[in-house]
């Protein structure tokens, strides 16, 4: 399709008087591409996208517009997305061909290219086939052929064992990744839901409320003008399963996560972190419903009270300027935050809007510690377990305390079954020893925490804390 300004002008005031036509964006980014402009038809794809998820053309063209830009983790999720569809496209497998010759993963690339030949007979394509060593185009004239020398080592005769090999061997070909471009992270689908989590009924009833819920009732949310979206900071000590409820949160609505942490985002350039950032919160926005997961959100968002240089300053107005979506709507991103440390959060991020639910997580009660053993010795052999006598006696313990009590239980027994040669279950004293030695990690928290909470709580923000700890 050659470039005509003319026709990119009129698209433009078409588009200006119908801004929601998902089909004039795709128009309008096809012709950008032909012409070169790359990143005017990725905003143009995007767009179109935006309007219309499930529209696999819009998919692919914004997909070969970010492999033409070298960005090869952004096309792969795309790419990846299609070629789960029932009949992907001979396309669909093009591009993937050359995302693996790209990254070296030559099997993979020669099974796509065969799969997308076979779809469409007759297509080739000279750059990737120069790409992939020793690739025999099907079929040619005779007289074309050249006389080439085998390659050390190779016998040309084999050629089509080798590739039948490559394809057989496909699935225990490690997967392998594109170094990321900036605001580029793996996009997961988790296998989890909230089933898979122990205890924290209320916390699991605050995000139905604020996520669930909006997504699977829409209709009833937009009556009183609610959308799906918003934040949630979720504050407790450590290792009480605030990331892994913010996976099972995903997956409980089967939305996408993106688990984002401080070596995401910081950098040491000028304005660098700030552009992370953003486009972090881009591909959010592309991939909705996608649940954006801040691990130790302090550490970007520290009060900015406390700050000598300019950066960190900046950093943070950059992160709010995002949770308010001013630039750009945040319309199915659900957004979690996890912290240790909520007082050294700056308080503008608890304003209506951004984070505007704060939920405690505490260590485990007694019924929680009970279905969080259950869940962890899961699938492990056991023998006459009192799961409430040993939710009883661990007290005091965080789920990864538990964990690790379990895994001390299971180092026991391993060691009697190298002794005497045949694996024997876990029983309720190897627990019960192991429980010995198992010392609580969130004293120290639930003391810093008792302190803020007694002389800092003007705002009424540590309630739930007083009220955990029976002051």
């Amino acid at each position: 399709m050659p470039f005509n300004e003319e026709l990119v002008a009129s698209l433009r005031a078409a588009l200006a008087a119908n801004p929601d036509n998902p089909h004039l964006h795709k128009h309008l980014g096809d012709i950008l591409m032909a012409g070169e402009d790359l990143l005017g038809a990725e905003q143009e794809y995007r767009l179109a996208l935006k309007l219309s998820p499930q529209d696999l053309g819009i998919k692919l063209a914004l997909a070969e517009a970010f492999l033409k830009q070298e960005k090869h983790s952004a096309s792969l999720v795309l790419v990846e997305d299609l070629l789960a569809e029932p009949n992907p496209s001979a396309q669909a497998h093009l591009l993937s061909a050359h995302l693996m010759a790209r990254k070296g993963d030559i099997g993979r690339a020669t099974h796509h290219y065969l799969k997308a030949r076979e779809i469409q007979p007759g297509l080739q394509d000279p750059d990737l086939e120069s790409r992939i060593p020793f690739f025999e185009p099907p079929d040619p004239p005779q007289s074309q052929v050249p006389e080439l020398p085998a390659p050390p080592g190779i016998d040309l005769s084999q050629l089509s064992f080798f590739q039948l090999a490559a394809e057989s061997e496909l699935e225990r070909v490690p997967a392998q990744s594109f170094p990321e471009e900036p605001g580029f992270l793996p996009l997961e689908k988790p296998d989890l839901g909230f089933a898979d989590v122990g205890g924290m009924s209320q916390v699991k009833e605050e995000i139905e409320l604020k996520i669930i819920h909006p997504l699977k009732h829409p209709e009833l949310y937009a009556a009183y003008g609610k959308s799906a979206g918003g934040g949630i900071l979720m504050y407790g000590p450590p290792g009480c399963g605030k990331t892994h409820l913010a996976r099972a949160t995903a997956g409980e609505v089967n939305a996408s996560f993106l688990a984002v942490g401080i070596n995401d985002i910081l950098d040491m350039w000028m304005g660098q972190s700030e552009r992370n950032l953003h486009q972090i919160f881009e591909q959010a926005r592309a991939s909705t419903p996608c649940v954006l997961f801040f691990d130790e959100v302090d550490a970007l968002g520290a009060s900015r009270s406390d700050m000598r240089q300019s950066a960190g300053r900046h950093l943070i107005n950059q992160f709010l300027l995002e949770l308010d979506g001013i630039q750009a709507r945040n319309e199915g991103v659900l957004i979690l935050a996890a912290t240790n440390a909520p007082w050294h959060l700056d308080p503008a991020f608890r304003r209506p809007g951004r984070f505007d639910r704060i939920l405690f997580v505490p260590p485990p009660d007694q019924e929680s510690r009970e279905a969080i053993l259950k869940l962890i010795l899961s699938g492990k052999p056991t023998e006459g377990i009192d799961y409430t006598t040993l939710a009883k006696k661990s007290e005091g313990l965080s789920g990864a305390d538990l964990k690790a009590l379990v895994d001390r239980a299971v180092e026991m027994r391993l060691r009697e079954a190298i002794k005497s040669g045949s694996p024997a279950p876990l029983r309720q004293k190897d627990l019960l020893q192991a429980l010995k030695q198992t010392r609580s990690t969130v004293q120290e928290w639930l003391t810093s925490a008792r302190n803020y909470a007694l002389y800092a709580n003007q705002s009424g923000f540590y309630d739930d804390v007083l009220h955990y700890l029976k002051l």
